[in-house]
This record gives structure tokens, C-alpha cells and sequence, in this order.
């Protein structure tokens, strides 16, 4: 009979997940896994494979908690479309209560420093990003069709503009630029969005 595990597999993901983030797969090592996770090098590999299918498995752990939260935090159905989105790309780079300052998005620090090298990690890092696109479209939608975005706005280029400007802030971000400039490329990015529709008389 095999022998139990004697960790939680599914906690130990969750830490790994926390030593990506912060350091990045190219600088954490099998034995700075083993340490975080306080596994032997034998039962690392003996439940994970290798360290390349842990960190696709920390990516997917990612991008069902901190990625799944970011989305909904931009759920715009109960407040003006604008407001939504200033708050939600104001919560992204200030991070969530209690979170450490300056980590960035581990979805984007992985895009950036495997770019397009590792296809398995290509695929999840797009997937993640499409759904903030998607996130972004619905949004835009919203408020559109309720008269609180131009009538010919065009979305997808809405979408476009407003993700990449996401993603330059979670770059500066983890630079740790200034609060209050990030603030100011914020409010210009919406105001790009166009004036509000005039109320009828």
C-alpha cells in the first residue's frame, strides 16, 4: 500500500504560487521550492514532475483566484461604467488589503520575462490576459448601452486601449513608481473613452 502524502497539495501550490511571484521562475530554484514548501527534493518531483509543471500549475492557481478577483471587481452592472473602471485599475495597482506592495501581476511578470519562448506558458499567460479583454468588453458594453459611453464608441479599440494601459501600470507598478502618476495616466485613459453623453433636456 502507498504511503499518504503528508502535505496538502493543493497548499503547497498556493505557496509555490507566492515564490513565483515574488522572485520569478528563472531565479527560484528546486531547493527554494523545497524550502517554501518544505518538501524534499525526491517529493517535490515525486508529486510536481519538474519544476516547469509546478509553475504552469501556479499560473493556473493564479489566474483562479488573484485573475478571477481582478475580474470581478470590475463588475460595472451596479455603478457608472467610468467609476468602475477607475476604482478597479486604481485596486490593481494599489493591491489587494494585505497584499505585499510592488509584486505586480504574475501574469504579466511571466509575460515578460518568458515572453514567447515556452509555449505552455504562452497559452495560459493569453488566456489570462483575453479574459481581462473580455472583462473590459462586457463593461464597455454595459455602459454604452446605458448611455453612459458615446453611441459610437468603438469598443474594441476601448478594449485595446484600456488593456494595454493595464498592463503598463502593473509594470510600474512593480517598479514602484509613484501612486499619484499612475493615478493621472489612469484618469487619461478614461477620459479617452470620449465626454458623456449630454442628458436630455
Amino acid at each position: 500500500m502507498a504511503r499518504p502524502r503528508q502535505f496538502d497539495e493543493t497548499e503547497a501550490v498556493t505557496s509555490a504560487t507566492g515564490l513565483f511571484w515574488r522572485r520569478g521562475y528563472h531565479a527560484t530554484s528546486v531547493r527554494d521550492l523545497g524550502d517554501e514548501l518544505k518538501l524534499t527534493p525526491s517529493s517535490l518531483y515525486r508529486t510536481f514532475t519538474d519544476k516547469h509543471t509546478l509553475f504552469l500549475r501556479a499560473l493556473d492557481h493564479y489566474r483562479a483566484t488573484e485573475s478571477a478577483e481582478a475580474r470581478q471587481q470590475l463588475n460595472a452592472a451596479d455603478r457608472p461604467v467610468r467609476e468602475a473602471l477607475r476604482e478597479w485599475m486604481l485596486w490593481l495597482v494599489g493591491g489587494p488589503a494585505g497584499g505585499e506592495p510592488g509584486r505586480g501581476c504574475f501574469v504579466v511578470n511571466t509575460a515578460t520575462e518568458l515572453g514567447t519562448a515556452d509555449e505552455k506558458v504562452r497559452r495560459q499567460t493569453e488566456a489570462a490576459f483575453e479574459g481581462t479583454r473580455q472583462a473590459l468588453r462586457s463593461a464597455l458594453a454595459g455602459g454604452r448601452d446605458r448611455g453612459e459611453l458615446p453611441a459610437g464608441l468603438d469598443i474594441d479599440a476601448a478594449v485595446e486601449l484600456l488593456f494595454t494601459t493595464v498592463l503598463g501600470l502593473r509594470v510600474r507598478e512593480r517598479a514602484g513608481h509613484d501612486i499619484e502618476r499612475l493615478t493621472t495616466a489612469i484618469d487619461a485613459a478614461i477620459r479617452a473613452l470620449g465626454p458623456a453623453p449630454a442628458e436630455p433636456a
